[in-house]
């Protein structure tokens, strides 16, 4: 039977993880946010754009920033729910190999869109995302050591 003590340091841990949630999910979004918008500035964006009709608007400013969130809270919530099962001992390690697990399920799925252009688009697509979710994973990683306390004073071994 749980006691009152207990449930109270239960829902404040569930507390701290939702918190630490949300401030990962929103950096790890902005960070996601900014280097797609670097991106979009390239010749070679817009070329894609142009490609597959995409508007710059939308896709550059409310898409990037909404799926950044979403990718963001994904690598956010496992890495901070399942830390220790990660290999690695540095958190921002962890991030980036979360992030590019992402990366790798997303573009599985996006040549499935589109089978007859599918080695083109997977190409094209996974060069540009590539600094997306290493800016993500980086952005992450380091927040996570912020709020946990930690510096990056060779405390951990790569």
């Amino acid at each position: 039977m749980e006691t009152q003590a207990s449930g109270r340091s239960k829902r404040q841990t569930s507390h701290e993880f939702y918190k630490k949630l949300y401030k990962l999910t929103v950096a790890g979004g902005v960070a996601f946010w900014a280097a797609d918008f670097a991106i979009s500035l390239s010749p070679i964006a817009a070329e894609y754009r142009a490609a597959f009709s995409i508007s710059y608007l939308p896709m550059a400013l409310v898409e990037a920033l909404l799926g950044g969130l979403i990718i963001g809270c994904c690598v956010s919530y496992f890495l901070l729910r399942f830390f220790d099962k990660i290999p690695k001992k540095n958190p921002i390690l962890k991030s980036v190999m979360l992030s590019f697990v992402a990366l790798v399920v997303i573009e599985v799925f996006s040549t499935f869109v589109n089978l007859s252009n599918a080695s083109v688009y997977l190409l094209i697509d996974t060069g540009m995302n590539v600094p997306r979710f290493l800016a993500l994973g980086i952005v992450v990683g380091y927040l996570y050591n912020r709020l946990n306390g930690r510096t990056l004073h060779r405390q951990y071994e790569v």
